[in-house]
């Protein structure tokens, strides 16, 4: 029997709507297969309004990336406290993200890495906030999670770095301050490596259903430092000596 994409989505949205949260996807609306996961996916976001940008990662060098839309509707490029409410859970992850000023259209031919990187106007400073539509984190099945915006919540972008082409991500020391204490402070730090192939990846194949990646998009590309757990109350900053700082707090 096919997985019923449509009560999934339906599922998910009405957490949202009602700040409401789920122990799992209803029987049968359970995605079994990546393609059912990116289904999901599209429902959802086509029902919350325009699409701003993607996250995209991998969990190492090799590994297929793996990709979540993100609406406009959860882009913030102030540092304006986030109400706590809004949340159901709250992880901090620093990252860097990649603006684009150029369509990058599907095409028969794939995109090279210079092709995507010309695309690119400027690199950012961003902090993921992540969050779940479902009871807690890692409590139901990795594909719903998945399903599930790939546990988004908000992402804050840091201002931008037009002279980003002597900027290398894979050795970007980066820290992590959590109401001014230094929680991480290390040198790149993303699983993936190589952001600019996830980047890649993503104009060539995870954002093809989309129509491909659009002039003013946001991409961020992975954690640099791990998931970090705050309480109501936090204020948060993200140092990447070089390219720039972002910050917000969760009130």
């Amino acid at each position: 029997m096919a997985t019923d994409i449509a009560a999934a989505a339906e599922a998910l949205l009405h957490a949202r709507r009602e700040n409401s949260r789920i122990d799992a996807l209803p029987e049968g609306a359970r995605p079994t297969t990546v393609e059912e996961v990116y289904a999901i996916q599209k429902r959802v976001a086509e029902a919350r309004g325009p699409i701003g940008g993607w996250k995209v990662g991998a969990a190492d060098p090799q590994a297929e990336p793996g990709t979540a839309p993100l609406n406009v509707v959860d882009l913030h490029l102030t540092p304006e406290p986030l109400p706590a409410s809004r949340f159901h859970v709250t992880g901090v992850e620093a990252e860097i993200a990649y603006l684009l000023g150029r369509d990058l259209p599907p095409r028969e031919t794939p995109y090279t890495r210079e092709e995507v990187l010309d695309a690119v106007e400027s690199l950012h400073p961003v902090i993921e906030i992540v969050d779940t539509r479902f009871t807690r984190l890692k409590g139901t099945d990795l594909l719903s999670h998945a399903a599930d915006q790939i546990n988004h919540g908000a992402l804050v972008v840091g201002p931008a770095l037009a002279d980003w082409r002597g900027i290398d991500p894979v050795n970007q020391p980066v820290r992590l301050l959590l109401n001014g204490q230094r929680v991480v402070e290390q040198v790149g730090g993303n699983p993936a490596g190589d952001p600019v192939r996830l980047l890649q990846w993503l104009a060539n194949t995870g954002a093809r259903a989309y129509g491909g990646l659009s002039a003013g998009m946001i991409v961020t590309t992975g954690s640099c430092t791990g998931l970090i757990m705050v309480e109501p109350g936090t204020r948060i900053m993200a140092e990447f000596p070089g390219l720039g700082a972002v910050e917000t707090a969760v009130a």
